[in-house]
């Protein structure tokens, strides 16, 4: 099949998180058709291409988001229209996922020496945070480094906001409303409202790659009864960080500013930049034709470690999760011959140090 036809394919098959069982047994049947000795860990495909010692794994996520409110073509029944294919997850991320497994049958096919191990993992749950390459990588062996496969216009991504949100709660002291002024209440609500207006006009340190960062509040509860003062109101803080940020100081140092009690909800989504003379950027920029960019959405790379890693893949970030996603035929073959010259070339850019 050409490479057309294998993402109609897969984006004809639902994948919701969770749900990645058909499509992963579809790219297993591909693979080993193709050659590949495959492995399977739940609904995680993985399968290696070549030989040496470094070791280059190259991933993407099987699974999608459910379909929003909006769709003007069926989420699950992909038709290419004008050279594009409208479809749920044509552009996150199984453009990258066709683009990598064409990739892996060329390469395959001509069974030339790499210099190297080619590590193909698709993994599951990407959208949740789940069983998907976080739980594989004990079972994947040591690494060199990685790339990513997420779109970005094919641009490399070397920087990676994290997400740490923190969980507040202002407290006060609750009264009947008619004496609040004179029964030493406190209103957990406005100690909230401060905290919050607080937090609007807090600036972090400018990234090169990203900006700056900003907390955003995004749920806010409180109060028991519309005649009672409330004693306490919780309040929920997004803040996409960049790597100069660690997750444990900010969540700190807010702590010493805001008057609400600060805790942490989740930290595990840490921000990743790696170095522009790691081998794996430059195969990718010399791939690319393109400088390196940052990325503000968070990816499997945040459970990558220290890992050197690449973020790269066809289409477009702001078409995800999205009614009417789409991918063009145009960016998809771009994609799958950027795929195959990063391979080839990052063992070339490793072997000279």
């Amino acid at each position: 099949m050409k490479a057309a036809e294998l993402l109609q394919a897969l984006v004809a098959i639902p994948s919701v998180s969770g749900d990645e069982r058909l499509i992963a047994d579809t790219v297993s049947g591909w693979a080993e058709g193709w050659g590949a000795r495959v492995q399977r860990k739940g609904h995680n495909v993985w399968f290696s291409v070549g030989s040496g010692p470094r070791r280059l794994l190259v991933n993407s996520h099987l699974d999608t988001v459910k379909p929003c409110a909006g769709w003007t073509y069926a989420p699950h029944a992909p038709e290419w229209r004008e050279d594009r294919l409208y479809g749920l997850g044509s552009n996150d991320a199984k453009g990258c996922v066709t683009g990598m497994l064409v990739a892996a049958r060329t390469l395959l096919k001509e069974g030339a020496s790499l210099g190297g191990e080619l590590v193909f993992a698709f993994t599951a749950e990407e959208e949740t945070g789940g069983q998907g390459l976080g739980t594989l990588l004990p079972e994947l062996g040591p690494l060199d480094a990685a790339v990513v496969g997420e779109p970005t216009s094919l641009k490399p991504c070397t920087a990676q906001r994290g997400m740490l949100l923190l969980r507040c709660t202002a407290h006060g002291k609750s009264s009947h409303v008619a004496h609040a002024h004179n029964a030493g209440a406190v209103n957990a609500i406005h100690v909230a409202a401060g905290d919050i207006a607080t937090l609007a006009e807090l600036r972090f340190p400018s990234h090169p790659l990203l900006g700056e960062a900003r907390a955003q509040v995004t749920q806010i509860s409180g109060g028991l009864a519309r005649n009672q003062i409330p004693d306490a109101c919780e309040f929920f803080v997004d803040l996409r960080t960049t790597p100069s940020m660690d997750h444990a100081q900010v969540a700190t140092g807010l702590g010493g500013v805001l008057k609400s009690e600060v805790k942490v909800h989740s930290a595990r989504y840490l921000p990743k930049a790696t170095a522009s003379n790691q081998p794996i950027v430059r195969a990718a920029m010399a791939a690319s034709g393109e400088q390196p960019v940052g990325s503000s959405t968070t990816s499997d790379w945040a459970f990558l470690g220290e890992l050197p890693t690449v973020k790269v893949g066809p289409g477009d970030t702001l078409r995800s999760h999205l009614a009417d996603e789409y991918l063009t035929l145009a960016e998809l073959e771009a994609g799958a011959a950027f795929y195959t010259r990063l391979l080839r070339g990052y063992f070339e850019e490793a072997a000279r140090g």
